[in-house]
């Protein structure tokens, strides 16, 4: 890596106080005339400046539940608190906003724009968001795509970069914004073992240094071992929830 750590604003809650995230007592049902329950009486913390790893076989809630923890889908039933407040009253122009400022995404199809620039594709949250003067957005991108050994990168477009290089591209993306919570749904699927390694050496950082907290799906054992807090779901339940620390 080509710094020591990844760059972040001074903004942010301290440690302690609430969970960074809390899910009481979720249900996630799909209506239909045999309607499916994807997650059911779900009650989850997660700390402030934590790494968790979801894991659980295929079709058991995992995606489901990172999507709900996420605000990218609402609860049939129960609630959903970012740092102590509830997220489930606010309208979907709200909630948008807050998937913006606050969260980061990255996901196993790292979803760039192919026609753009891995420069143009980090700068696309803050210029959405308007939260910096054009020069700091573009001096903040640049520094981030510093930090994740991507300078020669920076005019590339995706379809020019290796699997590794674009999903590192996503991750700058994902802190664009300066996020409390980055959500990653199988972004290791696509790469191999070193650069899947990469990623999470990349997660551990953003937790350990920066503060941060780092929710991930992934099928992959080794890796989530590497989390502090490991949450393994069945049939839309949580069966174990062990914290590492």
């Amino acid at each position: 890596m080509a710094a020591e750590t990844l760059v972040r604003a001074e903004a942010g809650a301290p440690p302690g106080g609430p969970p960074i995230l809390e899910l009481r007592r979720v249900t996630r049902v799909l209506p239909g005339p045999v309607p499916v329950t994807l997650v059911r009486d779900i009650d989850l913390r997660i700390p402030r400046a934590t790494f968790a790893a979801i894991t659980g076989p295929s079709g058991s809630g995992k995606s489901s539940l990172l999507y709900l923890m996420s605000l990218l889908d609402r609860p049939t039933s129960g609630e959903v608190l970012l740092d102590g407040e509830v997220i489930d009253g606010q309208s979907d122009t709200e909630r948008a906003d807050i998937r913006l400022r606050r969260l980061g995404f990255v996901f196993q199809f790292h979803f760039l724009l192919p026609e753009f620039s891995s420069l143009d594709n980090v700068l696309l949250p803050m210029r959405k968001a308007r939260l910096l003067p054009a020069r700091q957005m573009r001096e903040r991108a640049e520094n981030l795509l510093h930090q994740l050994d991507l300078d020669d990168c920076a005019r590339k477009t995706p379809g020019q970069l290796s699997g590794g290089q674009r999903q590192r591209v996503a991750i700058a993306r994902a802190l664009a914004n300066d996020p409390q919570v980055v959500f990653a749904d199988e972004p290791t699927g696509n790469l191999d073992t070193r650069n899947a390694g990469i990623v999470f050496d990349i997660f551990e950082r953003l937790v350990d240094v920066e503060g941060r907290s780092v929710i991930t799906v992934t099928h992959d054992a080794d890796l989530a071992a590497r989390a502090e807090m490991q949450i393994h779901i069945v049939d839309g339940r949580i069966v174990e929830n062990q914290s590492l620390t």
